[in-house]
């Protein structure tokens, strides 16, 4: 019987008592093309710098102690990016201004909070961009504003994280479902601009048993507009407080999106529920609907190569 190899572990600490002072040190000390897992333990502190996890940077883990000590921030925007790579490596604009990019796949991150510092209203800043199949967050924060997490591409598995932000603050392309997450709307705005560009893509988000919050005032915000014309955001079983307007879904200034999208609500509720006003081209779903939905096969269809159990192996525990 093969055993996987044993996890390399890295040290980065501000003071200099790690292996490395800052996060970018320690990735790029991870070997091209690597085939095992290398955890990076980050000490506590405030690192203000921008991460960029390459494609040729794979099985990489970032392990804090708790996401309120372990801050890995940057102030980058969709017009405005100082990064130590160039725009031919990290991208432009939007997709380029990630505080931190993960393109190495089977990425894990537990106990760290991934944050955009730039104020509000300096537009498109995005705190994390994820553009790597097979990663998965673990009681995580990801604080900003307008594009605050952007799962562009592959597929993500989140739980007991922590999301917050005002305008399409989830937002991109990929399979990704967020069980057990805190979404916190902090202004008017959009929680999700998922961008499906054809009905024959199988990615959209899912959000399991989550909770949604807002910072004040009654229906000032929506569950989500098709940033793709195909659109596909499911709720299922989720709490939603007052700041959900009513209405519930935006179609962009688009009618003909309200063709396409799939919108979905399942056995959600708290004051912001209420299906039966919500516009009509999005829908609650019927229970064998929702079946497809409601369990980790949505990202992780393969039950012989089941990669979702296999990360949730190699977590560093809590308390580590």
């Amino acid at each position: 019987m093969s055993t996987a190899p044993p996890a390399r572990v890295i040290t980065v600490s501000k003071d200099e008592t790690g292996d490395f002072s800052t996060i970018q040190a320690a990735v790029d000390a991870v070997p091209l093309s690597n085939t095992s897992r290398t955890i990076i333990r980050i000490a506590p502190g405030v690192y203000r710098q921008p991460v960029y996890v390459p494609k040729t940077k794979n099985f990489i883990t970032f392990a804090g102690t708790r996401p309120e000590v372990t801050v890995l921030t940057w102030h980058n925007t969709a017009t405005s990016i100082d990064h130590h790579q160039t725009s031919r490596i990290i991208g432009t604009g939007t997709f380029g201004c990630g505080s931190v990019i993960v393109e190495g796949e089977d990425f894990i991150a537990e106990n760290i909070t991934f944050e955009n510092s730039a104020p509000q209203g300096s537009g498109q800043a995005v705190a994390l961009r994820v553009t790597a199949d097979r990663c998965a967050f673990y009681n995580c924060r990801f604080l900003g504003w307008q594009d605050t997490l952007y799962l562009h591409y592959g597929k993500q598995y989140l739980r007991d994280c922590y999301i917050e932000g005002s305008v399409d603050f989830i937002f991109g392309n990929s399979t990704a479902l967020l069980e057990h997450c805190h979404i916190n709307c902090k202004s008017a705005g959009f929680v999700t601009a998922q961008s499906r560009k054809s009905s024959h893509e199988s990615t959209g988000y899912v959000f399991l048993r989550c909770t949604i919050t807002g910072n004040g005032g009654n229906s000032y915000t929506y569950l989500g507009r098709p940033w793709g014309p195909f659109g596909r955001v499911v709720y299922l079983y989720t709490y939603m407080d007052t700041c959900i307007k009513t209405a519930g879904w935006d179609n962009w200034q688009k009618p003909e999106n309200e063709r396409t999208t799939c919108f979905y609500e399942y056995r959600c509720f708290g004051p912001g529920s209420c299906p039966e006003k919500r516009v009509t081209w999005a829908r609650e779903l019927m229970d064998e609907e929702a079946e497809q939905f409601l369990m980790h096969c949505f990202i992780d269809p393969d039950p012989e190569r089941p990669w979702l159990v296999q990360m949730m192996a190699v977590r560093i525990p809590y308390s580590a």
